[in-house]
């Protein structure tokens, strides 16, 4: 990738767009209902009406042209129903839609509107399909079918970054390649063009290798955790069923595919040496064997950090290298990411052979030997014209001469390898990370933090402390969808949209034309778009703040109350029903405890709690040891509701038994005393183990003569 400078003229140039306003006239507070916002656009006087006269016209020979001309028939036919024509080496008639090849920057273009037509300008593939983007946002700045009249204007619009990406995790739950070919399809309307694809982890490898077949045989199904799922069993196997998937060479090669004619790279993540439980599980030989504990005889389905590693013998080098030779022959973009994140070294340190092994090549320490291991894979790629990308800790031990740092631990890993003179792409937790909730008024399944659309928007992608010189090192950003807690494709598009809006301006738009109010004005013919398009997106986005508390006597639901602690707080779904909807749960996975506030309960209440149980299936090392457990009274637990706060005496005990024997929700029953004034709510579970643990949906207080 390339980052794209900007020379000082076009840098500073005014966009706008005001209807109203004069021929030539420019407003730099005014923009065409367009995201990302343009370079520069300069209104015309008069307009084109666009119907179904209208011709969509590529020059002979000009194969970039004729592609993008078919995209924009095709989005229109979608959105508006107007069937138009595609000319190619015709003469375009009175009412057309010119497709020119002429200068302009990489994926950069020039779109003129004029009362008899359009010309959109471009010097590549990129160019052409993003000004055929730009028209077709234009035609659907308002809602409805048929023609649409567009301003005459001039566009001249040109990508900020060079790297625009998207990450979509399958590893930890497998979404189809029919959704993979729309998810595309949605960043391709974003101008986005990295499609970073998460295929291997500790829970599943999904890439078909035809030279290891177990990889995906064995690697790529696991029982997912929870009661519910060991009782779920298959009658063909008689054990539990399993879950999971993998794509094909043949899939792939058609997603890749898919992925170019809209711009679009495909780069493959194989995650060493770390996060490496599914292929071990598959081939046993790939791990560190004689360390105490580190076979891996199944699949396994906690999240976290676990501590496979794999070995670092010549055979597995030789194995990633097979392994490699697929995958460059399936991905033919520049870059390959062998992720290189969260390897926790402990057996690596309790091996005798891999200390041995460290003595042999020389290396100073367990970092110095993740640094060794992730530069003979860069060897083998680079020697087969490919780059080798990592998360930011592959700067620990040493950085492979010609990698580049994706920093996702906040911005000092890429602030260190700009230093170093390599390229970084800007990926920063949390605020890049769409597995967080949009709002505090969200309550999807996903991580606890709250990454409003703003945050993203507003986010510094070149920090203070590069010099120019070392800022020319950012490629770009990149947001990341993490699935532990999406396991449904409906879900993906819930978190994904419509942050990913705010996202593709960041990464387009000059800086000086990124306004969050416009941006907020322009994103409602954009939602109307997705609308169209079927895109499920969040609406909870639209109003980051904590949702009005419902009225005592009403269902508060968990994210409308809040968590006394947030030590790991998560939004985890229930492992129960297995078919149709489960709840949700927002709970400090290291202490239990939610605060329902202001209740009043001058004349006593009845109280009622919808709660369920859902494995406790996460990988956090010793920390496990610091979960607070409340001693329970009976087998079950019990449900404890305290008055004022968290160390006064309960004041109503609700056993669990019934609950616990219950996979799904259960409500639960009890009378609060009266006591005069309106108090806060202390509500925590009683249980003498850390799996499965309890969680609230919602709870609700009426008059207690109403039970």
């Amino acid at each position: 990738m390339t980052f794209f400078a900007r020379s000082a003229s076009l840098a500073a140039a005014a966009l706008v767009l005001c209807l109203a306003a004069p021929a030539g006239a420019q407003d730099a507070a005014i923009s065409p209902a367009v995201i990302p916002a343009p370079l520069s656009v300069t209104t015309e006087a008069g307009a084109f009406r666009l119907d179904g006269t209208t011709v969509l016209a590529a020059p002979a020979g000009d194969a970039e042209a004729a592609a993008a001309a078919r995209y924009l028939a095709d989005l229109l036919r979608r959105t508006r129903g107007l069937d138009l024509t595609v000319a190619v080496g015709a003469g375009a008639g009175a009412s057309a839609v010119v497709f020119r090849r002429g200068e302009a920057e990489a994926d950069g273009y020039t779109l003129e509107i004029g009362p008899d037509g359009a010309v959109i300008t471009a010097n590549d593939a990129g160019g052409f399909l993003y000004g055929a983007v730009t028209l077709w946002q234009l035609a659907t700045a308002q809602a409805g079918q048929g023609p649409a009249d567009l301003a005459a204007m001039r566009v001249v619009d040109a990508p900020r970054f060079g790297w625009r990406g998207l990450m979509l995790d399958s590893a930890r739950h497998y979404q189809s390649p029919e959704f993979i070919k729309a998810f595309i399809d949605w960043m391709a309307l974003h101008k986005l063009n990295v499609f970073h694809w998460h295929l291997t982890d500790d829970q599943s490898w999904r890439l078909e290798i035809k030279a290891f077949p177990r990889l995906t045989e064995v690697g790529a199904w696991r029982v997912p955790a929870g009661a519910a799922a060991q009782a779920d069993i298959d009658p063909a196997t008689r054990r539990p069923r399993l879950h999971g998937g993998f794509y094909t060479q043949d899939e792939v090669r058609e997603i890749v595919a898919w992925a170019a004619a809209r711009n679009i790279v495909v780069v493959p993540e194989i995650d060493v040496p770390g996060h490496a439980s599914a292929a071990i599980a598959a081939y046993p030989e790939l791990g560190v064997t004689d360390a105490p504990g580190a076979a891996v005889p199944a699949v396994p389905a906690d999240w976290g950090v676990y501590p496979a590693l794999f070995n670092t013998e010549e055979s597995t080098l030789a194995f990633f290298h097979q392994v490699l030779a697929e995958v460059v022959d399936l991905f033919p973009g520049a870059y390959v990411h062998l992720g290189g994140d969260e390897a926790v070294k402990d057996q690596w340190k309790a091996s005798p052979r891999t200390q041995e092994r460290m003595r042999e090549l020389g290396v100073a320490d367990e970092a110095a030997l993740q640094s060794w291991f992730i530069g003979r894979m860069e060897q083998y790629l680079n020697q087969h014209g490919r780059r080798l990308i990592g998360w930011d800790e592959i700067l620990e031990g040493g950085l492979a001469p010609n990698a580049t740092v994706m920093s996702w631990r906040g911005v000092e890993g890429a602030v260190e390898a700009a230093r170093l003179g390599r390229d970084t792409v800007l990926s920063p937790a949390p605020t890049f990370y769409l597995d967080n909730r949009q709002s505090a008024a969200d309550g999807a399944p996903g991580r606890g933090f709250v990454v409003p659309m703003e945050a993203l928007y507003s986010f510094d992608p070149t920090p203070e402390s590069l010099t120019a010189e070392q800022a020319e090192h950012v490629l770009g950003v990149q947001a990341n969808l993490w699935t532990e807690h999406m396991r449904d494709e409906a879900r993906v598009e819930h978190q994904a949209y419509p942050r990913v809006a705010a996202l593709a301006e960041l990464a387009w738009s000059a800086p000086e034309r990124m306004d969050w109010d416009d941006f907020r004005a322009r994103l409602t013919p954009q939602l109307a778009r997705y609308r169209t398009l079927g895109i499920d997106y969040a609406e909870s986005a639209l109003s980051p703040g904590p949702a009005p508390l419902p009225p005592q006597g009403e269902r508060r639901y968990d994210h409308q109350m809040t968590l006394c602690s947030e030590g790991i707080a998560l939004s985890l779904i229930d492992d129960a029903p297995l078919q149709g909807e489960r709840a949700s749960f927002l709970l400090d996975i290291m202490n239990p405890c939610w605060i329902y506030q202001a209740a009043d309960l001058s004349d006593g209440v009845a109280f009622e709690a919808a709660v369920g149980q859902v494995p406790f299936n996460f990988q956090i090392g010793a920390d496990i040891e610091k979960v607070r457990l409340r001693a329970p009274r009976t087998e079950a637990g019990e449900l404890e509701v305290r008055i004022g706060n968290c160390e006064a005496e309960p004041a109503l005990v609700i056993p669990l038994a019934g609950a616990a024997a219950n996979h799904g929700v259960s409500v639960v029953r009890g009378e609060l005393p009266a006591t005069p004034g309106v108090h806060d709510l202390c509500l925590t579970f009683t249980q003498a183990e850390v799996d499965p643990i309890w969680g609230l949906d919602w709870v609700r207080l009426s008059p207690a003569e109403r039970r």
